[in-house]
Formats: structure tokens, sequence, C-alpha cells
């Protein structure tokens, strides 16, 4: 079983400079590469069981946390999907080698898919990529929830005050810490919609989402299979699941489909 050893990678220049932690653990492939959701962090329960799978099975593993988020740099105020989009690739890069199995969690599901539609330009560009990916794992993925699961859900005052202060707050039943909106966070998001058309992944993507989950809807995920060109997707409903999905029994699901790739 080999350890894991904490790292770090400088994304951006000069002032946008930031300092990002990543945890590796180094095993045989495929790999999984793990993106988590708005405000969460690395140490999750999730990522945790996935680690502890990888470590029994020889696989590698390699997580890290968005700048503003956990162990890294910068400031959550200034974190927006391309910055963290920023991020995710250069941690893919830069640590991963082989096969991966991305493995996406919330805001995580649109990273993944952000990131396979980059390596795929990159890829038509004529870019060498050290890694790719070879399946796709989303736990009630979020694309594009800063506009329609946000944005299009504010009252007329909400949107004033993001328009007007910059941001707006609201507490969050998973931590301490509210959620913080910006209106950087809204706007940029815009930039990176990918709901409006079908989604190329290049690879199998395996869905988990729970019918009780109050953050993402499940339609809103079964909305995104309707967009998937692939025909290798499989999308499973959890009934009694909620937007964590982080019971044994949900943990067993996860590990169950990452573990379709091997």
């Amino acid at each position: 079983m080999s350890d894991v050893s904490l790292k770090h990678i400088d994304v951006g220049t000069g002032a946008d400079a930031r300092r990002i932690a990543v945890r590796v653990r180094e095993g045989a492939g495929p790999g999984v590469f793990w993106l988590g959701g708005f405000m969460s962090d690395m140490r999750g329960t999730k990522i945790e069981a996935l680690d502890a799978w990888a470590a029994a099975q020889g696989r590698g593993c390699v997580r890290f946390d968005y700048s503003g988020h956990g162990e890294s740099g910068g400031a959550i105020a200034e974190g927006s999907i391309g910055r963290w989009l920023e991020e995710s690739l250069a941690v893919f890069r830069s640590f991963c080698r082989g096969p991966q199995v991305v493995v996406g969690s919330s805001m995580g599901g649109w990273m993944a898919l952000l990131l396979a539609r980059a390596l795929a330009q990159g890829a038509a560009n004529g870019e060498a990529a050290p890694a790719r990916p070879c399946g796709m794992v989303l736990v009630a993925p979020a694309p594009d929830f800063t506009e329609v699961l946000m944005w299009q859900r504010f009252t007329p005052e909400i949107r004033r005050q993001i328009e007007e202060r910059g941001s707006w707050t609201v507490p969050s039943e998973y931590s301490d810490e509210p959620y913080l909106v910006t209106r950087r966070l809204i706007e940029d998001g815009r930039r990176h919609l990918i709901m409006g058309g079908l989604i190329e992944t290049g690879c199998p993507v395996r869905i988990l989402q729970g019918v009780k989950d109050r953050d993402v809807p499940w339609q809103h995920a079964a909305e995104l299979v309707t967009l998937l060109a692939r025909e290798d997707v499989v999308f499973t409903l959890i009934k009694d699941g909620d937007h964590r999905l982080s019971r044994p029994e949900d943990i067993e699901r996860l590990i169950a489909a990452v573990a379709e790739f091997h």
C-alpha cells in the first residue's frame, strides 16, 4: 500500500498566482482523479473512501483543493469556474499519468465535463498529453449551476444585491461557513455554460443522483444525460439519496462505478 504525499503546484502569474495543495497516491492505472464540489475540500467522506479503495487496489489517486478551498491558497471571493478549471487542468497535467477515471462531485461534475472538453481541444491542436480520461463518474453533477440553479432561481432582491454589492451569502447545511456567491462567479460561469448542446466526453460516463437532492434536482442530471453524445452512459437514480450521497450504501455505489473502469 503506497503512501499519500502532499505536493503543491503554483497556478497563474503575478497577482493572479495561487498555490494549490495536491495529495498524490502513486499506483497502477487507471488512476482516480477527484474533482470536488463548491466550498468542499479534498478530505471529504467520498474521496477519503475512494482513496482508501485505491490504496487497497494498488491504484493511483490524485485529489486537490481549488483556490480558496481547504489547504490551497487564494480567497474564495476571487474564485470562478474558469479559475478553478485552470487549476484542475494544471493538476491533471502535472500529476496524472496514463488512463484516469475522472470523478466529479456536484460542481466537480461541471469541472469534469469542462476538463474533458479542454483536453480534447488540446489534443486536436496537437498537444501531447501524459494522461487521459478513460471513464467519468459524476455524483449529483451540477453543470451550469451558477446560472440555472443559482441566478435563475434568485429573487430580484438577491440579484440586485449581487450586482450592486458584488456578493451575497447564504447559509450552508453542510458547513458552518456560508456559501459566498459573487458577481465574479456568476458572470464567469456564463462563459463556461455547457448544457446548450451535445456534450462529448470522449469516454463512458456513470452518473449517480439522489432523488431527494434539494441542491441539484434529479431532473437536472436527467437533462444532462440527454446531452451526452456517447451511448455508454449509465444514469443511476437513488430514490432516498440526498445531495451528498455519503452514506455507506452510497459510497459502495460510487466505488462500484469507479471499479468498472479497470
